[in-house]
């Protein structure tokens, strides 16, 4: 029986008519406790169930911190519905309907109803910091020589924008790829490519910014984050990129009710932006991504 379906039958038998539920008065049948207390329904969030720092099965990333924040405020139960975040994620669960909201998406994402960003991050240098190699930008001529880590996707999805980048600059000789995937079979599947950089495997990661934070004040060896500046590489390539939350297209009035609650809990949502060390960026150059570079930044940073 569902929760709405127990509900009912607390209510009708409250009220001595369960045989003849047509004729139950709310006024005079609801117990004070319920009405005190009103029904409301789950809150429904679709997740990778091991996907840290992001989300995972125990609720230990800081989406799920989040998202619990955003659920308490809106006054109901948090829920969710767990599966990989690979290509066809949207289609297949938010717009399929097996959840209302999403956290963690680009905030011009085409394939559902984004709210207000809640933070914006960046793209960083990731290096060792007994290297002081300071590349703080991919001008720096240091690049063609350095060992350089970056993420991949395979062949479904177009480029990640360090890699663009890079190839723009004829930088492709001395790149070592790292699946974003990983090996999904084991935890933390994303964070190999900064233990790479510490175990001296590259001499350099280009990361986006909440995995490079979050897994580098993990290493034994002290590593150096440093911005990807500056934030673009042209008009439709940005390192930035500002994050937000989705629900489905045709639900304004959650879309609204969400983007109230991200207003009123902003000073929640730093404190655990900074707790799991989310290198946050105030503003950006305004370069505008395609939809191809937004698929593959929504790829290539395990969102």
């Amino acid at each position: 029986m569902s929760l709405v379906s127990r509900a009912l039958v607390v209510v009708m038998v409250w009220a001595g008519l369960k045989a003849c539920a047509t004729s139950v008065s709310p006024a005079t049948t609801v117990s004070a406790a319920v009405v005190a207390q009103p029904f409301r329904a789950a809150l429904r969030v679709c997740a990778d169930p091991n996907n840290m720092p992001f989300s995972d099965d125990k609720q230990r990333g800081f989406e799920n911190k989040i998202a619990q924040v955003i659920a308490k405020d809106l006054g109901r139960p948090l829920e969710y519905f767990w599966a990989p975040q690979r290509r066809g994620f949207i289609r297949n669960t938010l717009r399929a309907g097996h959840c209302d909201l999403v956290m963690g998406i680009p905030a011009n994402y085409e394939l559902a109803s984004a709210t207000h960003p809640y933070y914006r991050s960046t793209y960083v240098f990731v290096s060792r910091a007994d290297r002081r190699l300071n590349v703080r930008s991919f001008d720096d001529p240091q690049l063609k020589t350095l060992r350089i880590g970056i993420q991949i996707t395979g062949t479904d999805y177009s480029n990640p924008p360090a890699a663009q980048a890079l190839a723009a600059r004829h930088i492709t000789s001395n790149i070592r790829g790292y699946t974003v995937y990983g090996d999904y079979s084991k935890p933390d599947p994303q964070r190999d490519v900064v233990d790479g950089v510490a175990r001296g495997d590259v001499d350099m990661a280009i990361v986006w910014g909440p995995l490079a934070g979050y897994y580098a004040k993990q290493e034994k060896a002290r590593l150096t984050i440093v911005p990807v500046s500056p934030d673009s590489d042209g008009p439709t390539l940005p390192f930035t990129f500002a994050i937000a939350m989705g629900v489905r297209k045709n639900d304004r009035a959650l879309h609204d009710a969400v983007d109230r609650a991200i207003a009123r809990r902003k000073p929640e949502i730093d404190r655990i932006l900074r707790e799991f060390g989310v290198p946050v960026v105030a503003s950006s150059t305004g370069a505008r991504p395609s939809s191809t570079v937004t698929r593959a930044f929504q790829a290539s940073a395990g969102r």
